[in-house]
């Protein structure tokens, strides 16, 4: 499933993705403590997810069920950032990552290992 969420409606999701299976008003509580969102301003992109099929409403006391996974969301992200930025080209993304931090040993024979595992 490919749906494109924005900023906003991925901070609902994240709250689902913690947590599992949450109210709206839950949500809402949440946010509000997080980043300082009204009760309105979350019910509102609530409804705007649900609209575009990423969550699913449950009566009663209205549960956010999400239909989206994170990896499904890190999947289209991603893609759109190799796309936008790097011509489509993959292995540039990679290159820019790697070449902005001092990894340490583990970390490359951890990639090591995923480039093994694609091969």
């Amino acid at each position: 499933m490919q749906i494109k969420l924005f900023d906003s409606e991925l901070k609902i999701m994240d709250v689902l993705w913690q947590n599992g299976d949450t109210t709206a008003k839950q949500i809402a509580e949440i946010l509000k403590k997080q980043v300082g969102w009204s009760k309105t301003t979350t019910y509102t992109l609530i409804k705007r997810c649900i609209d575009k099929g990423a969550i699913k409403r449950i009566e009663p006391s209205f549960v956010c069920h999400p239909l989206v996974t994170i990896e499904q969301a890190r999947d289209l992200e991603t893609t759109e950032l190799i796309n936008k930025m790097y011509g489509g080209a993959a292995d540039q993304l990679v290159a820019s990552i790697l070449g902005r931090k001092n990894l340490s040993p583990e970390e490359i024979k951890k990639l090591k290992q995923i480039v093994s595992n694609l091969e």
